[in-house]
């Protein structure tokens, strides 16, 4: 156990074992939902569910285990959620591609990824984002996430009239999305050790009580085949042979750097890690990113990605790569306890994701409001990301009115050459994906 604590620098972070236990499992079940709505988003580009339930699992686990013991990070990696939509309902569907051609771009992209990983490109990039556009990243994080719970939970829907609106409160499980919400805000307030973990059971066993959460019929079952995913993106990449295709490795690429990058700098932030304006190992961090998108491709899934969900675990006090340690234990448990993690519904993940966005949002306040030319583009990223759903786009919005107002306000020298090439970047990155 000293080896342990002393290899993760517990001491240093002023954490416990029973800390990072406590915030990996409180990550694991804020984002497990990814088991089964990534075999169902996938599912329907043509792709076997079982198999993917299997290749998300294991790249998840896979991402978790080499961010934690590599990188030494308390931040969970999984399939990400936009970039799946995109894959599916973008490239197989819209664009006609087969999806085993469309996985075959995705482990290209992932070679890439390595490659401008490994040249510590992306760690420039990072490093060049002025502090103000990383605290809004923050934020915008907090407000996104707070927006998915919002929307999960049932309190916020969608409404022709007015975009959103107000959630029915004639339904049984928005209640029960009310009740983990007022139960964590009592924990919260009252600074109880584990709250937002301890209000996720609480919610549960509720939800299990009224028959608002269906029980489980079993507890224990196989893991499902990878046969039919698994190789595939190799027999492959002969088809990637036109400038469609190519445009799609690209846009695999954008989407799938800036939503990990944003996050993991928002991530950073929430945390307290960031040192000088730059992240201590982050390298590594992107590393443990890439390795996992490569590998998860030829298991049979979509782009893995750093997780905002991991936020809840930080909330709760983790600070070492221990606790991502344990969520990608719990992600390999997961794949012989499959019927229990349906009992982890949207609304009882949703409380600890409003809460969370609450706790994100605290960055807003080191933001230099005071001067236009910055309060523009934080403005910008840090609503563009829950009105556009998506943390890409938000940077994307943020980083291109960055460039002009400072350009516009005779501060051109202050921003740094690669904010330059990204503001060219993102434009076409929007028309890319907006055409």
């Amino acid at each position: 156990m000293n080896k342990i604590a002393a290899y993760f620098n517990f001491s240093e972070l002023k954490t416990s074992m029973r800390t990072e236990v406590l915030a990996g499992l409180t990550t694991f079940v804020s984002m497990a939902y990814i088991l089964f709505v990534n075999p169902s988003v996938l599912g329907a580009s043509g792709m076997d569910k079982g198999a993917v339930f299997t290749a998300t699992a294991l790249a998840s686990a896979l991402g978790c285990l080499l961010m934690g013991l590599v990188a030494k990070y308390p931040i969970a990696i999984a399939p990400g959620l936009g970039v799946n939509a995109f894959f599916t309902y973008s490239v197989v569907i819209g664009m006609g591609i087969k999806w085993q051609t469309a996985l075959a771009g995705v482990f290209v992209a992932a070679i890439i990824f390595m490659l401008i990983t490994i040249f510590k490109l992306r760690e420039m990039i990072i490093d060049a984002i002025p502090r103000d556009m990383k605290l809004a990243i923050s934020a915008g994080i907090g407000f996104f996430i707070a927006f998915i719970g919002l929307h999960g939970g049932g309190l916020i829907v969608a409404n022709k009239s007015t975009v959103v609106g107000l959630g029915s409160l004639t339904v049984g499980t928005t209640w029960l999305t009310i009740f983990g919400l007022i139960v964590t805000l009592i924990l919260m307030s009252r600074k109880v050790p584990g709250g937002i973990f301890i209000g996720m059971v609480l919610t549960s066993i509720l939800g299990l009580a009224t028959g608002l959460i269906k029980m489980p019929s079993t507890i224990v079952s196989a893991a499902p085949s990878l046969k039919p995913t698994f190789g595939v993106a190799l027999g492959h990449i002969g088809d990637i042979n036109s400038l469609q295709l190519i445009i799609v490795v690209l846009t695999f690429l954008l989407v799938t750097f800036f939503d990990t990058a944003g996050t993991l700098v928002g991530l950073a932030e929430q945390a307290g890690f960031m040192k000088n304006n730059k992240m201590p190992r982050v390298g590594k961090a992107l590393m443990a990113d890439s390795t996992s998108m490569l590998v998860g491709s030829v298991l049979g899934t979509s782009p893995t990605s750093a997780y905002v969900e991991s936020s809840a675990g930080i909330a709760v006090g983790g600070r070492s790569g221990m606790s991502a340690v344990v969520t990608g234990a719990l992600f390999i448990f997961g794949l012989f306890f499959s019927p229990l993690l349906n009992v982890v519904t949207d609304q009882v993940t949703a409380p600890a994701l409003i809460i969370v966005g609450v706790l994100m949002a605290e960055s807003l306040k080191q933001i230099s409001w005071e001067r236009f030319e910055i309060a523009v583009p934080a403005f910008l990223t840090v609503i563009g990301m829950p009105l556009t759903y998506s943390i890409s786009d938000g940077i994307a919005l943020g980083f291109i009115a960055y460039v002009i107002t400072m350009v516009a306000t005779k501060h051109a020298k202050e921003v740094h050459p690669l904010m330059y090439v990204l503001f060219f970047i993102f434009i076409i990155f929007l028309w890319i994906l907006n055409v």
